[in-house]
């Protein structure tokens, strides 16, 4: 193979096509293009809050930490400007430089859900309509729930970008419950490994209640997701050390899910909690009885721990960074932080899919169709793997233990975003996909849908029609679908693109027809086909 010397010493085939001329755009730097994007004025300048405007509008928060150096030479600049609310060119390459990739990928619209305005639009509108829901009552069992403000629904997303949509009572504290639970059992899938912990406890759905007095066939828990399995998981985690210090141990794991929130404790709940704890106390002697503990467990410390996890309090702000933390594989989305290996939290979503809304689980999968996992206290966290997660959060449960509001939200969400675990399945279902940039999703269907053509990949192009392509659409030189297979002598294509109505004579930029095509290629059966849709007047035109 021949080879030519290039200017930097390395090689290259001689026959290689030549190099791209390097355009004006390309030979700026990355900071002068994302500054020019911001629209300087005439004196090369721009306003700081400018920067901050459209980060908010990327979904990103200035309180985010992977800008706080970002945030620091906001301030100093401001210190330093005789103008603070300006930046010229060179401060805001020095403003941007300690986090310019997120800045740049904020930017240029390349984060988890890059139209973020647009989402966040129809959450609110989805949010509004869930919010006119009031049926249910809250849970009274435990009396310290019973005394919360029924009306309170709050509800925060956040991608695995980090990317961030709070609305309603986001920022309310409420006790976890049962949502503490997929973070204690992957705490001890972490410490003990899948087989000491499914040793204990099993991963089946109980088809029962979520405190029923019942244990699977071998005498253990049926999953870590109800309360028995989740007094078992408890179990599991270091359970030689001092009660202060397990509990401080899993106020720390919590902490780095949620990006440094630290989660507050609700002392009456747990006191309130505790004194209400027959049932509870009931499923560990069943337990104990059939030897399902680890040898040598305090069952009393082991309930108290449970009581603990349960009375833990977070706003729904940070229970959406523990979801996102889970949708990103165990990486906290805001920190980089990794707090759990991706494959405790692919046995967790596993679980939270089958098992994480009480009775309800079977109907969840197959309407909603996401891993969640709900609590009495009106939370239910969610999470859409590789996109995001959130919580809503809204006191009044149905008669299953499942927030009302909270339900209502998520069918709404399915039905408006293409979330469902099964939506890639077919296609055809209309529903939108904020993973993509505006017309993204359509371009990308147009593409395929020239390709097709060109090929005669007829199954193809129907299962491009049944997701709702437009067969007419020209790409930049004007040319259709038709043209492609025109060109290409597809005439089984060509027929069954005119039985669905696509235009017979569109003209490309240089002035010719499908005809025009087909006539050039001596595809005598194409020609046959489109004199006919297009009648004896358009069918004596030729190519010039």
């Amino acid at each position: 193979m021949v080879t030519a010397s290039v200017n930097n010493g390395s090689t290259a085939r001689a026959d290689a096509a030549p190099r791209r001329p390097v355009t004006a755009a390309a030979a700026k730097s990355r900071e002068r293009v994302l500054f020019e994007a911001l629209q300087p004025d005439p004196q090369d300048s721009i306003p700081a809050s400018s920067l901050a405007a459209a980060l908010e509008a990327a979904g990103l928060r200035l309180d985010d930490p992977r800008l706080a150096d970002t945030r620091r030479a906001l301030r100093s600049v401001a210190t330093e400007h005789e103008i603070p609310d300006r930046l010229d060119f060179a401060e805001f390459g020095r403003v941007i430089k300690p986090s310019i990739l997120i800045i740049e990928q904020a930017l240029q619209r390349r984060l988890a859900i890059p139209e973020f305005g647009q989402f966040a639009a129809e959450l609110q509108r989805i949010f509004d309509s869930a919010a006119a829901d009031r049926s249910g009552k809250v849970a009274d069992y435990i009396p310290q729930l019973g005394r919360v403000n029924p009306e309170q629904f709050g509800v925060a997303f956040c991608t695995i970008d980090g990317q961030r949509v709070s609305l309603g009572d986001a920022a309310v504290p409420f006790c976890l419950q049962s949502t503490s639970k997929p973070i204690t059992y992957c705490i001890a899938l972490e410490e003990r490994g899948e087989d000491v912990v499914h040793r204990h406890v099993g991963c089946e759905p109980s088809g029962q209640s979520f405190n029923e007095l019942t244990l699977n066939k071998q005498g253990r828990p049926h999953n870590p997701l109800i309360n028995a399995g989740a007094i078992m998981a408890g179990s599991l985690i270091r359970p030689g050390a001092d009660m202060a210090d397990r509990f401080d141990h899993v106020l720390e794991m919590w902490q780095r899910l949620a990006g440094g929130a630290r989660p507050g404790f609700s002392n009456p709940t747990y006191l309130s909690e505790r004194r209400t704890a027959d049932r509870n106390f009931a499923l560990g002697y069943f337990m104990r009885e059939k030897g399902a503990f680890p040898e040598g467990t305090d069952l009393v410390e082991t309930l108290e721990f449970y009581f603990q996890c349960c009375s833990l309090e977070l706003t729904a702000e940070s229970l959406s960074v523990v979801a996102a933390t889970l949708a990103n594989g165990g990486v906290c989305p805001v920190t980089g932080d990794r707090v759990f290996q991706a494959d405790t939290v692919q046995k967790c979503l596993s679980l939270m899919s089958s098992c994480g809304m009480y009775d309800f689980s079977g109907e969840w999968a197959f309407r909603i169709g996401l891993p969640a996992k709900s609590g009495v206290s009106g939370a239910v966290m969610v999470v859409v793997p590789n996109v995001l997660g959130f919580c809503t959060w809204s006191p009044r449960l149905d008669q299953i233990g499942n927030s009302v509001r909270g339900i209502a939200f998520c069918r709404e969400l399915v039905r408006t975003f293409s979330f469902h675990h099964y939506d890639s399945v077919g296609g055809g279902h209309g529903r939108k996909d904020p993973r993509q940039k505006r017309d993204q999703g359509r371009r990308s269907l147009t593409v395929d849908l020239y390709w097709a053509a060109s090929e005669g990949d007829l199954d193809g192009i129907r299962r491009l029609v049944v997701s709702g392509v437009d067969v007419d659409e020209p790409d930049y030189d004007g040319r259709t679908a038709l043209h492609l297979a025109a060109s290409e002598g597809q005439s089984h294509v060509v027929a069954y693109l005119l039985t669905q109505g696509v235009t017979a004579t569109p003209v490309d930029r240089w002035g010719n027809t499908p005809a025009d095509d087909a006539r050039r290629g001596a595809h005598t059966a194409v020609v046959e086909l489109l004199d006919g849709a297009n009648g004896p007047a358009k069918a004596a035109r030729r190519s010039v």
